[in-house]
């Protein structure tokens, strides 16, 4: 099944997500629907609250991955990361978001990061994740505090993310798209 995505403004993407407590095959079918969903949008990773739903879980589609699962579930998950330095974003630090879809903006992330999540069954498992995986890492758990990356943006890209919300009349509740080839917004 795949999901609609909510835009930037719906209230569950700006609020912390409760913890997942029962691992059963509903939960495994959630995950299946989110990996489908996010190879449709097309993206790398897909938090629950981007599907409306408050549970502090996310996935990750990765092909590009070779030292790690080039796909996985996160649930329960606590992210750790190593500072971040204070250089300017540079091209090669552009990050895109399903919930501010159609729009991208350079932000600096650490450039490494372990997870710590449960999976599917509830088994309890760690990564290291360096390069452009811990960015996905960091993105995907930013969702699950309540923070999309835009959030994030200082400076001339801040405002360029608050332009882009106006433009496209944003920041509202209720707006989401369908991943697939005939996507369009629905309020």
């Amino acid at each position: 099944m795949i999901y609609p995505i909510h835009v930037y403004g719906s209230p569950v993407l700006h609020k912390e997500l409760e913890p997942v407590t029962v691992f059963d095959d509903e939960l495994a079918q959630l995950v299946e629907d989110m990996y489908e969903t996010t190879v449709a949008a097309p993206g790398v990773g897909l938090a629950a609250n981007q599907i409306g739903l408050d549970k502090a879980m996310f996935v990750w589609v990765y092909e590009e991955n070779t030292k790690w699962p080039k796909r996985g579930a996160a649930i329960n998950p606590v992210l750790s990361i190593e500072p971040i330095d204070t250089l300017e974003p540079t091209e090669a630090d552009i990050e895109g978001c399903l919930s501010f879809p159609g729009y991208q903006y350079p932000l600096r992330r650490s450039v490494r990061a372990h997870l710590h999540a449960q999976d599917v069954t509830g088994q309890w498992y760690d990564l290291e994740a360096t390069g452009w995986f811990a960015r996905i890492l960091q993105h995907e758990y930013d969702h699950l505090k309540g923070r999309v990356y835009v959030d994030r943006l200082s400076g001339i890209w801040a405002k360029k993310a608050q332009r882009t919300m106006k433009q496209e009349h944003w920041n509202v509740p209720g707006i989401t798209w369908t991943p697939g080839p005939d996507a369009e917004y629905e309020a």
